[in-house]
């Protein structure tokens, strides 16, 4: 009766004792075996045999491409304090398992750590704005140190990148108004320029308009001589002297002015004087005007002949 319980019993512990001999790797992961305590074989991705009750997995690595982000709070040669992500991305070198797996306790820490030393020793010699411009300077020095170091443990480091510069409240706020301000700045120049451009262009214009204005008045001054030249000459023609052909065009000029107005049924403008006379006192005024003018040119001509005349080295016997 004993051996009916025994057999099948034996059976069972026998089949789990050759099943514990067998496991699985999967992809893009490493095995370490170990046979008492001591490092037997790295086994890659597949189904692997080990010995029941001797052999064992000491554990697995990923052979994955890793990151890891580390946040480092440091001080600028301008003393700002900042904060960067830094990010880094990393790999156990196939060749090199026994090394990642036995050497390093946390690599983790160890990559944080020289990160840490790394940016605290490089950051502290630019100011912020150096910080900002040359965030790849710095991802490189993290990089070239971490690959001298981590190489030693089996890691390849394999990218590090400076992801976020972050730095404090404050001296944001101020940078955000000083690029408010430039950039106010830089508005208020543009309008400044906008406005003389238009009061450039304003003032060519006015000066255009003055010019053709000028210009068009001159046209019709001149063609109102014109037109009174030809007028005189035709009551010349026809017995009227120069005086009386004056009087008549200036008398028909000022009934054609009095015609004028009065079409105009709006305007308030009142002509004087508005006599039948007034056309004659304008002319005889203007007559009297000339002539009076004539008088004190030529005795200004006799005047400063005499003034030559009288002046030391002028001799008329000469």
């Amino acid at each position: 009766m004993l051996n009916v319980f025994l057999f099948p019993a034996l059976a069972i512990l026998a089949l789990l004792v050759l099943f514990s001999g067998i496991f699985i790797v999967k992809q893009q992961t490493a095995a370490v075996i170990e046979r008492f305590g001591r490092f037997t074989s790295i086994r890659n991705s597949g189904l692997q045999l080990k010995i029941p009750l001797i052999d064992r997995v000491a554990g697995r690595i990923n052979l994955k491409v890793q990151q890891l982000d580390v946040m480092v709070e440091t001080k600028t040669k301008d003393n700002v304090f900042v904060k960067l992500k830094i990010s880094v991305q990393f790999q156990v070198i196939k060749t090199n398992v026994y090394d990642a797996f036995y050497k390093l306790e946390s690599p983790s820490d160890q990559i944080t750590a020289y990160v840490f030393d790394v940016v605290r020793a490089e950051v502290p010699k630019m100011k912020l704005d150096d910080v900002f411009e040359r965030k790849d300077d710095i991802a490189i020095a993290v990089n070239r140190e971490l690959n001298e170091s981590m190489e030693d443990y089996g890691y390849d480091i394999i990218k590090t990148l400076v992801t976020d510069i972050d730095p404090d409240v404050q001296v944001k706020s101020a940078m955000n108004r000083i690029n408010a301000a430039e950039r106010e700045k830089v508005a208020a120049e543009y309008d400044a320029e906008a406005d003389r451009i238009r009061i450039v262009a304003k003032a060519r214009a006015e000066a255009e308009s003055k010019r053709l204005q000028g210009q068009g008045i001159a046209d019709q001054r001149r063609e109102i001589a014109r037109g009174l030249e030809e007028s005189v000459d035709v009551l010349n023609n026809v017995g009227i002297n120069s005086q009386e052909a004056s009087a008549l065009i200036v008398v028909t000029q000022h009934y054609d002015t009095l015609q004028a107005i009065g079409e105009e049924t709006n305007s308030n403008l009142i002509l004087l004087p508005n006599s039948p006379q007034a056309g004659s006192d304008m002319l005889n005024n203007m007559v009297a005007s000339f002539t009076a003018s004539n008088q004190i040119g030529e005795a200004m001509k006799k005047q400063n002949l005499k003034n030559k005349k009288d002046q030391p080295g002028n001799n008329d016997s000469e």
